[in-house]
């Protein structure tokens, strides 16, 4: 009795055509104690897996009768490599009135298409799932050699590693300077993580704080001489940007515009997170994860993927997989409902009532500010307003201008929005969906001269026109507190 008639659990299966691809295939079946039926045109092959205790029938897959012999099959595997025989066994298959789940191999992109509006269920192009099995292996083994380089680099240092966050890190940030700090460590050296500004953001502070996370500030630049490694991890460079001729090791996500040549660079523009590149480094260096630096690496690849949103890659999801149980959820909770300030709520609602909307795009102005962290989570929570796409909160503190712009715009780059707006007059940094700016007052001349009302106003023109221009939406429509 069949597994089909029988009600059985497990499907029934057949392979029509079995040369390698389809032997391979019913190899992989067999050894799962599938029933498997193999059908080929080939009396000699046919033979030969008989002999090996398969149930194999002689029979050309091209003809129409072959649908009587899988009266009791649910799943088809049309693996031969004459491309017009798996045409005629997929037209026959669809004609009759049986539900059956049908895979059928490909030559080309051509006959891919074809056999996809013909009803299969799957198409298999082996050219594909060979270069693709290749990258893979590619991959692993550029890992592989990145990480026996990076191993040899440190094994090979009598003194501490700095590890140098961004200015004003992001958890993208922080936790890949976690997890090489942990690489170095296991390697038997010492790390000491830097950072420059500010943790702004409350989330980031509470990321940091909740975790027990130990970072070193510094003021302005910093010295790297008591140091024998510099690592540079989803470094943003700044104003105040180290001498990158002092830098040893380069690990991020984004490109560098300027010329640096560290001993060990390993950059991956077509990954959305540092975090994700450092949880495989972990794996490389066959470390398991802290609770503390799973959780680290978790957050930070979905803070930059904006919860899986926005640029989200395979690898990163992969990452996030393999992070996920040894993750601490409870404190990712915390961290992601932080309590808001009083001096975030005053600026939020002074921002609600500045705005300016074009289209999909806000922007506000805060005035004077005491806090310029805040502006950063204005422009978040401004996010959340129906139809809002991209934000951009600024105010004055001291003798600057504070900007922070978020977005979840796909089309948009912010950080190549305000490189282009106020590079000229300020020092930007940031990337696709979030962004900060300083600006001197002195671009007004005599600013201190000037009264606090004229100045807002000339810092609203400036920096709203600047911002609403590269953003492409400059004209006559803005709506003030729409």
């Amino acid at each position: 009795m069949s597994a089909g008639a029988s009600g059985a659990s497990t499907a029934t299966y057949a392979i029509l055509g079995c040369g390698s691809v389809g032997y391979a295939v019913v190899e992989e079946l067999v050894e799962a104690d599938k029933d498997v039926l193999i059908i080929d045109h080939d009396p000699g092959r046919v033979e030969s897996l008989r002999d090996q205790d398969l149930n194999a029938t002689e029979a050309d897959i091209g003809d129409d009768t072959i649908e009587e012999l899988l009266a009791d099959r649910e799943v088809i595997v049309i693996m031969s490599s004459d491309i017009d025989a798996n045409r005629a066994a997929l037209e026959t298959l669809r004609t009759d009135d049986v539900s059956r789940f049908v895979v059928v191999r490909a030559s080309d992109p051509v006959s891919a298409d074809e056999f996809a509006e013909l009803g299969a269920d799957v198409v298999i192009n082996p050219a594909e799932v060979i270069a693709d099995s290749a990258l893979r292996r590619l991959e692993s083994g550029e890992l592989e050699y990145k990480a026996a380089q990076l191993r040899e680099l440190i094994d090979g240092t009598d003194g501490q590693v700095a590890i140098v966050t961004q200015d004003n890190p992001d958890p993208d940030s922080i936790a890949s300077a976690v997890a090489l700090q942990a690489i170095v460590e296991a390697v038997g050296a010492e790390a000491e993580i830097l950072y420059g500004g500010e943790i702004g953001q409350q989330e980031n502070r509470a990321f940091v704080n909740l975790l027990g996370i130990e970072l070193e500030h510094v003021e302005g630049e910093p010295d790297l001489d008591a140091y024998d490694l510099v690592a540079l991890v989803d470094h943003i460079p700044s104003g105040d940007a180290i001498d990158l001729k002092q830098v040893d090791i380069l690990i991020d996500h984004d490109e560098h515009s300027e010329e640096i040549e560290p001993a060990f660079a390993d950059v991956r523009p077509n990954i959305s997170s540092t975090s994700t590149i450092l949880t495989k480094y972990l794996q490389e260096f066959d470390l398991t994860p802290t609770e503390v630096i799973a959780t680290a690496l978790l957050y930070g690849i979905r803070s930059e993927t904006v919860d899986f949103k926005r640029e989200t890659t395979p690898a990163d999801l992969t990452a996030a997989a393999y992070l996920y149980p040894f993750a601490d959820h409870d404190t990712l909770e915390q961290v992601e409902s932080p309590s808001m300030s009083p001096e975030t709520l005053d600026i939020l609602a002074e921002a609600i009532q500045n705005r300016e909307v074009q289209g999909s795009h806000l922007i506000s102005n805060a005035g004077f500010i005491r806090n310029q962290d805040a502006l950063g989570e204005a422009a978040q929570h401004l996010l959340k307003l129906e139809g809002i796409t991209t934000t951009a909160v600024f105010g004055i503190a001291d003798d600057r201008i504070f900007l922070a712009a978020r977005s979840k715009d796909i089309r948009v780059n912010i950080g190549s929005v305000l490189e282009d707006a106020f590079s000229d007059i300020g020092t930007p940094s940031g990337h696709s969906t979030q962004g900060d700016v300083e600006i001197p007052l002195g671009i007004f001349g005599g600013a201190s001269d000037t009264n606090r009302e004229t100045l807002l106003t000339l810092t609203e023109e400036a920096v709203s026109r600047a911002m609403f221009r590269e953003l492409g939406v400059e004209g006559s429509d803005a709506a003030n507190g729409s």
